[in-house]
């Protein structure tokens, strides 16, 4: 896999409650990531970009909600996360990345 597509695959991190408890408890760090990303280029950017061992990949999407605003039905965006699981005595520390 070249450096440029890994560049592209992840998005963002992403950032709530259930996510940072994963990350303390777990050693699981989610990321939100293209919607024609694989488990295996997820890994490949994870490790190359942050410099850890990825133990395990899990990949999910999520249906965008649909809503109702000033009577007119409309959809969300939908979203791809990747929730990737560190082997032991491996950490990502978003506060302090270069």
């Amino acid at each position: 896999m070249n450096h440029e597509r890994i560049l592209q695959v992840l998005l963002a991190p992403h950032v709530s409650e259930k996510s940072a408890i994963m990350a303390d408890v777990a050693n699981k760090y989610v990321f939100k990531v293209e919607p024609t990303a694989t488990k295996t280029e997820v890994k490949a950017a994870v490790e190359s970009l942050f410099d850890v061992k990825v133990k395990t990949v899990n990949v999910l999407n999520l249906k965008g909600k649909t809503k109702v605003f000033k009577g007119r039905k409309g959809r969300r965006n939908g979203v791809r996360k990747a929730i990737v699981t560190l082997a032991a005595g491996q950490e990502i520390d978003f506060a302090n990345a270069e």
